[in-house]
């Protein structure tokens, strides 16, 4: 009977390990899903905004406030008073660099505007935009734009 010697170049079957493999997809998967949902903007409600002739489109802020007609204020889906929308906003790492666009129904009482405005610079942010709907076609009661009143 011979016995035969293994060398140290003798290379043993491979073998592939699946669980490993399973492992590092569920995690890329899980990645790619956390960074798909932080990338949707904040759809916010759906409100019926003034309108203006100097509107500017703005780029996406961080956190947007709905202000709906009946004076409740909602930010990224959940309502808010002011008192916790000043704590949601000192959350922030540099609430002074914080864009915050607040977006209120034409209906709502210029008071509760004033609330989340308030609201926001109690918080020390500095950066705080309106959101107002523009203007499309003649308005009723509005001058033409190019004459005098």
């Amino acid at each position: 009977m011979s016995k035969r010697r293994i060398s140290y170049f003798d290379s043993k079957r491979g073998r592939v390990e699946i669980i490993p493999m399973i492992d590092v997809m569920l995690f890329l998967l899980v990645f790619f899903i956390i960074v798909t949902l932080q990338m949707i903007p904040d759809a916010g409600v759906a409100l019926q905004l003034a309108t203006s002739t100097e509107t500017q489109h703005l780029e996406h802020p961080k956190v947007t406030v709905n202000v709906d007609k009946d004076g409740t204020m909602t930010v990224k889906g959940q309502t808010v008073t002011q008192d916790e929308l000043v704590a949601l906003l000192r959350e922030n790492p540099d609430p002074s660099q914080t864009q915050v666009t607040i977006a209120a129904s034409k209906d709502a009482a210029f008071q509760q505007f004033v609330h989340a405005l308030d609201a926001c610079r109690s918080a020390g942010v500095t950066d705080v935009g309106v959101a107002a709907q523009p203007v499309t076609g003649d308005v009723a009661g509005a001058p033409a734009a190019g004459t005098a009143p």
